[in-house]
């Protein structure tokens, strides 16, 4: 069996997980940086070979891209279902600082809040709180 976590490839690794950590709640667990490698060429030396952070109770790892340029996407949407109408509402309001909104947050046809949202760093997200038929 897999076990999945989600990897992001980031321009600033450390900002944008200590912007998942205020927005999500949560904190960085460990940051190694090309510095730390043998051989690491000086102008890596403070670039994030690899970051792992705790954020709404989930998993995510993340790097610094060094080798090529990040590049925005739709293919991919982080989605994260809250227990409560206020969480959802606090993580939409928070990931959505600087960013752009998708969908907003409002009652969806199926029972639930729904809302999506592309953060500033490009990452987009789906809030939901679980739907009234929910099984």
């Amino acid at each position: 069996m897999a076990k999945f976590t989600a990897y992001m490839m980031s321009e600033d690794a450390k900002a944008q997980a200590e912007f998942y950590a205020h927005a999500l709640g949560g904190e960085i667990l460990s940051v190694m940086t090309h510095g730390q490698l043998p051989g690491a060429k000086e102008e890596l030396k403070d670039k994030v070979v690899n970051l792992s952070l705790i954020a709404g109770g989930i998993h995510f790892l993340m790097s610094d891209s060094v080798f090529e340029p990040v590049v925005r996407g739709n293919a991919i949407n982080l989605s994260l279902e809250f227990a409560t109408e206020a969480e959802a509402r606090e993580a939409f309001h928070k990931l959505a600082e600087g960013g752009d909104v998708k969908c907003p947050l409002e009652p969806a046809f199926w029972g639930a809040l729904y809302g999506q949202i592309e953060d500033k760093y490009g990452v987009r997200w789906m809030i939901t709180t679980a739907g009234t038929n929910a099984q």
